[in-house]
């Protein structure tokens, strides 16, 4: 099946995302509320973590594997990571759009985060683990990374337990909308 890149960047750019049925039909889904990662003091994490932090388990990259990160997005039942949409994140990636934040310990892939990136927006779109604290670690590395790299907003898209333990919050649709309009008007690299 063939994608149009531009079509799929304006629908994230106007405040969509795309998710997929159980029978691989992919859709565009909005919300009344967005969940937001805080790029400024309220970014938090338990204090267990500041001691894995201290011990350098991990090394961190991007896109060292793309592929085995959307793959480990999509390894949980149910999932809304499809084949088409695990093709589009590929199309994505490779045109510049789409990354992998990981972490390894060794030679072995910890844990990783999928977003993209649109202007000075960080989209993310699923997160995983295969050695425990490993998606924890890219969390607090990735704030690091957009912080450095001077990006506006971290959308997380919608809450659950582990987002709100980092200072995870809502805001409405106009209020989203209107800091991914200001988030798109400033570019900003990942790498």
């Amino acid at each position: 099946m063939q994608y149009d890149v531009a079509s799929i960047i304006r629908g994230y750019a106007q405040g969509y995302f795309l998710m997929a049925d159980d029978d691989d039909n992919l859709g565009w889904y909005g919300s009344n509320e967005r969940t937001l990662i805080p790029l400024d003091d309220r970014f938090r994490y338990p204090k267990s973590l500041q001691r894995v932090l201290n011990q350098n388990r991990f090394q961190v990259a991007i896109n060292r594997d793309f592929l085995a990160v959307v793959t480990g997005c999509a390894n949980r039942k149910p999932t809304w990571i499809s084949p088409s949409l695990q093709e589009i994140y590929w199309l994505l990636y490779q045109t510049g759009y789409a990354y992998s934040f990981e972490t390894w310990q060794d030679d072995k892939l910890a844990g990783g985060i999928l977003g993209i990136v649109i202007g000075s927006a960080f989209i993310g779109e699923s997160m995983f683990f295969n050695i425990p604290e490993g998606s924890k670690v890219a969390m607090v590395k990735l704030v690091e990374r957009l912080r450095i790299k001077e990006f506006k907003l971290f959308d997380a898209q919608m809450m659950n337990p582990h987002l709100a333990r980092f200072g995870a919050y809502i805001v409405d649709d106009d209020e989203y909308n209107s800091l991914l309009k200001m988030a798109l008007q400033i570019p900003c690299s990942l790498i």
